[in-house]
């Protein structure tokens, strides 16, 4: 663990991106420095002025991270943040759009949903925004707005029904026992709308997830043997091997518990993705469902064309040969007048 300096810290904000690895190791290395927490407020808000529009968003996302992680261990970072979070959300809604006004206000709504600060102030800092209401769900939100540790984390409880229930047998005639029957019988809630490029982007950040960051998991496997075996205190011979060891523990309990918040973090994510996934398909097969109706429709309607010019063709070649009729071309005789026409019927 680094130590604390202000070029150190500016340079750290600096490579931060908006993964949810890069913003939960930064926000563990503030928190471990939270004596210094004023002057990270400071220089965190003078480097989210001179970031770009769309990386305002990410500095608003390691706050809150730093935040809500931070309360059990005191409260600084939410006394310091307060002061400057109205001019903040202020500055990172400057040029920012639709999108990212509602990912703004889906933080503030987290807030006053866990009591991180009272409904005045939550007030205020929509209204710093623009934003009367969230435009988000919290199923459309990403899973880094919400940092997730294990003292946050609660089991979602599944109803009986979801253990108990077994593959439905098809009787005769029976139509095919489909996915949403399947999944409302779980009673599982599923997101609606799915933005298929959001799906696949949170697909390929799965890729990147804990599970296989090999680097970290090597660090671990790397962590020297005194730091997890109680019987080495009994070598401990002076002060000084004491805290060399004590330092020690604290960098590998550090490395474990931002591995381990990052792995029930990607837990929760895949389980967000797989209702996602579930929700797609269900979409899918719908639009199927409507695209082949429509089909069938157009299909019948070619069907009634193709009769009707089959008509047509045929009445068209039943016509008489007008060139069998005869030459008319010195013109016709005279129609009879009304007198003849009468002269004739007194014959």
């Amino acid at each position: 663990m680094s130590s604390f300096t202000e070029s150190n810290l500016v340079k750290k904000f600096t490579e931060l991106n908006n993964t949810q690895q890069s913003i939960q190791t930064l926000s563990l290395w503030l928190i471990h420095h939270k004596k210094h927490s004023r002057t990270i407020v400071q220089i965190w808000y003078r480097e989210l002025e001179k970031a770009k529009p769309s990386k305002r968003l990410t500095f608003v996302y390691l706050a809150n991270d730093v935040i809500q992680n931070s309360k059990r261990k005191g409260p600084e970072f939410s006394k310091d943040f307060a002061h400057i979070l109205p001019d903040a959300f202020t500055q990172a809604s400057k040029e920012a759009d639709d999108k990212m006004k509602a990912s703004l206000i889906r933080v503030i709504t987290i807030w006053k949903e866990r009591g991180v600060y009272d409904k005045s102030f939550i007030k205020k800092l929509k209204q710093c925004v623009g934003m009367g209401a969230p435009l988000l769900t919290s199923t459309s939100a990403t899973s880094v707005i919400q940092p997730i540790s294990k003292s946050t984390v609660k089991p979602t409880k599944q109803p009986e029904v979801a253990t108990k229930l077994e593959p439905k047998k098809l009787k005769k005639n029976e139509p095919e026992y489909s996915l949403r029957q399947e999944v409302e019988a779980m009673g599982v809630q599923l997101p609606q709308n799915v933005d298929a490029e959001d799906l696949v982007q949170r697909l390929s950040d799965l890729e990147n997830s804990a599970s296989c960051d090999a680097s970290v998991r090597e660090r671990i496997a790397a962590l020297p043997p005194e730091v997890s075996d109680i019987s080495h205190l009994d070598k401990i011979q002076d002060r000084e091997s004491a805290d060399r060891l004590s330092e020690k523990v604290d960098e590998a309990a550090l490395l474990l518990n931002e591995y381990n918040r990052r792995l029930v973090a990607e837990l929760e994510e895949r389980k967000k993705v797989a209702r996602m996934l579930r929700s797609f398909i269900l979409s899918q097969q719908q639009q199927v469902k409507e695209k082949e109706k429509s089909l069938q429709e157009f299909k019948d309607k070619l069907h009634k064309v193709t009769s009707v010019r089959q008509e047509l063709v045929s009445h068209i070649q039943n016509l008489p040969d007008l060139t069998l009729l005869p030459d008319v071309t010195g013109g016709l005789a005279p129609l009879p007048s009304a007198g003849d026409l009468f002269s004739l019927q007194n014959l």
